[in-house]
């Protein structure tokens, strides 16, 4: 079978259990031909479907995130590398990055943390953007920092970033221009996609039985964490935003929320007053 015919029944093959069963098929073929899809579409569709694209569409099958057989993501600007254990980037906490696009131009914070940081996603990205920017990233797993590392040294930004074992911001002493934080937030026992209950990290996705404990205890820290007029970027879950804000704005701070690509309430935009 040639790369186009095997793309159209792998296509068929993945639309029960895909929203995106096409582009599913493209990336599967790409990385069994060891190329960027782009170089796939436009020069291989004719040539031989390899014979690893059947291995990898059949744990595709399985519910194995296609993020996690490629081995890659693209998030913003860059690429990051995942696997097992880490929380994949998605589109939606691209919101975080745009907001604080927004809100501080092209002048950039100084410093940047990240809180939760998994596999480096939202500090690299912010990285990326702002070139004369540094941060931390911290994160309870050794596991998803030794993939934050791995990103940052591949995408060359190494020397401005430092990630560090932690309990959010617990033992930090330093106030940062901006913060990024995608926390936990699905309620326990909330029904999942099985490509992420059965193999995402519990920890990056479950919050207690309202899905709000990573926002208690992240509420009372963020003021001691945030430079005079910097901003915090908090990810929120769908229909979230009401009890979030409500939890920081106890705290003292002005919230405005920024909508993701499909309208949904996905950001928390958190600022102090000056004193």
């Amino acid at each position: 079978m040639i790369g186009r015919e095997a793309l159209v029944a792998a296509t068929s093959r993945l639309t029960p259990i895909s929203d995106t069963p096409r582009l599913e098929a493209e990336l599967l073929m790409a990385h069994a031909l060891g190329v960027e899809r782009d170089e796939m579409l436009l020069h291989r569709l004719d040539a031989p479907s390899p014979d690893a694209f059947e291995s990898l569409l059949a744990r595709r099958l399985a519910h194995e995130p296609v993020a996690y057989i490629t081995g890659r993501r693209a998030f913003w600007t860059i690429e990051i590398e995942v696997g097992l254990g880490v929380l994949i980037p998605r589109p939606d906490s691209e919101t975080l990055i745009e907001a604080a696009a927004a809100h501080f131009r092209d002048s950039g914070p100084a410093r940047i943390l990240d809180l939760g940081t998994g596999p480096g996603s939202l500090l690299l990205a912010a990285l990326d953007q702002w070139p004369e920017a540094s941060g931390v990233g911290v994160d309870v797993s050794d596991e998803a920092l030794a993939f934050a590392r791995r990103n940052a040294a591949r995408l060359g930004l190494a020397g401005r970033a430092l990630f560090r074992l932690g309990d959010w911001g617990e033992g930090l002493d330093e106030r940062f221009d901006l913060i990024l934080c995608n926390p936990p937030y699905v309620e326990a026992g909330a029904a999942l996609p099985a490509e992420v209950a059965d193999w995402e990290p519990d920890l990056a996705l479950y919050a207690g039985a309202d899905g709000l404990d990573a926002y208690r205890r992240l509420a009372p820290a963020f003021a001691g964490l945030l430079s005079p007029g910097g901003i915090a970027c908090l990810e929120i879950g769908a229909g979230q935003e009401e009890k979030a804000a409500a939890l920081f704005a106890a705290e003292g701070f002005t919230i405005v929320s920024r909508s993701d690509l499909k309208g949904i309430a996905r950001c928390l935009i958190l600022s102090l007053d000056p004193e």
